[in-house]
């Protein structure tokens, strides 16, 4: 843009100098600092030229503007010095593994002509090294370069590449000698093949849980599950097809429960798990649903407590016969042993046994 700015004075109307202002990055080699503001220009050209004070008026006009020229001219050497700016055209770029990003870190303006320039790798607010003393360092040796004159390319990037990065500029001669840009990097994984459970059989009118895990994937995966090879809504009610199912879908868990299975509800189901990298699917699996006999349950349980029965009256039947009774020793069934030589036994009343009643004769 042209901004024109005139000085008058009191004997002459015409202009007495212009004043050009140029938009940002686009300032001479020795021109006004883009940090100065448009403001405190015009305050300063105007308490220059247009005040009403003794020593403009009563001058004569060569001196007047000489006076101007001189202050203008100090003004324009003081803020001739630029200081370092820099910018990204990307604060937040992002990529597929293994493909090659640009962390883009440009030098705006700086007049030091060898500065020192640095990349470091944030990480759990703990700062690393990627690139010092004109060498890449860390996790992007032999995967990374610098494009001049501070840009940093990553060839191959992993998911370990993912953080925040920050570009510095040092420069010793500036008047504002140092600057950054901070950047953060996000590098997309692609889902692995998810690990599915489907029930092979359920009751009619039973609860179902059909579950679905994928861990590998960045950004975290989300779930989709298909029926016959039909993406099953997140609310049944939005379907024809699904309108009379009662279940409950969580895209970010990878849940389908069923809280009460129907005959339409058997088939193949698979889930997919997808993010801003990919998607990957588990192979189909049939559910079936089943109904439940009850009148085969009721005859079972009968046949059952009528086999207990039988065998209970039978117990009871042969106790009575006495083939469960025990038979007791009694003193009559008790046979008296034979009598050694020369030992004669003598039995007891009270205790029933024998004792010694003669000694050996030698």
């Amino acid at each position: 843009m042209m901004l024109s700015v005139a000085m008058e004075t009191p004997y002459n109307r015409s202009p007495a100098f212009s004043l050009r202002l140029f938009p940002s990055g686009r300032f001479p080699s020795r021109s006004l600092s883009p940090s100065l503001s448009t403001l405190k220009l015009l305050r300063l050209l105007c308490a220059c030229t247009a005040s009403r004070t003794e020593h403009c008026i009563d001058t004569k006009m060569a001196k007047t503007r000489l006076t101007c020229l001189l202050t203008l001219l100090s003004t324009h050497c003081y803020f001739s010095v630029l200081a370092v700016v820099l910018k990204t055209s990307n604060e937040s770029p992002s990529t597929d593994e293994f493909n090659k990003v640009e962390l883009s870190c440009l030098i705006e303006s700086i007049s030091t002509t060898n500065p020192r320039i640095e990349w470091k790798k944030i990480t759990n607010n703990k700062p690393s090294y990627v690139y010092f003393d004109k060498k890449i360092s860390g996790d992007l040796e032999n995967r990374a370069v610098i494009k001049e004159p501070a840009t940093l390319i990553i060839t191959n990037a992993t998911r370990s590449d993912t953080a925040i990065y920050r570009c510095e500029v040092t420069a010793a001669t500036d008047a504002k000698s140092f600057d950054e840009i901070v950047i953060n990097l996000v590098v997309r994984v692609k889902p692995v093949v998810p690990k599915c459970s489907v029930p092979k059989s359920v009751p009619f009118g039973k609860s179902a849980e059909l579950s679905c895990v994928e861990e590998e994937g960045f950004p975290k995966s989300h779930y989709q599950w298909f029926k016959n090879s039909e993406e099953i809504p997140d609310d049944p009610k939005t379907s024809l097809k699904f309108f009379n199912s009662s279940y409950t879908l969580n895209t970010g868990t990878g849940t389908l429960r069923f809280t009460a299975v129907r005959k339409e509800d058997a088939g193949e189901y698979y889930c997919r798990a997808k993010n801003d990298a990919g998607h990957a699917q588990c192979a189909p699996q049939k559910m079936e649903v089943y109904d439940v006999d009850i009148v085969g349950i009721v005859l079972g349980v009968l046949v059952v407590v009528i086999v207990l029965l039988c065998i209970t009256v039978g117990i009871c039947c042969a106790y009575k016969q006495g083939y469960f009774s025990s038979q007791k020793q009694t003193g009559n069934n008790y046979k008296v042993p034979a009598k050694g030589d020369g030992v004669d036994y003598v039995r007891t009343e009270d205790e029933g046994d024998f004792r010694h009643k003669s000694s050996f004769v030698i």
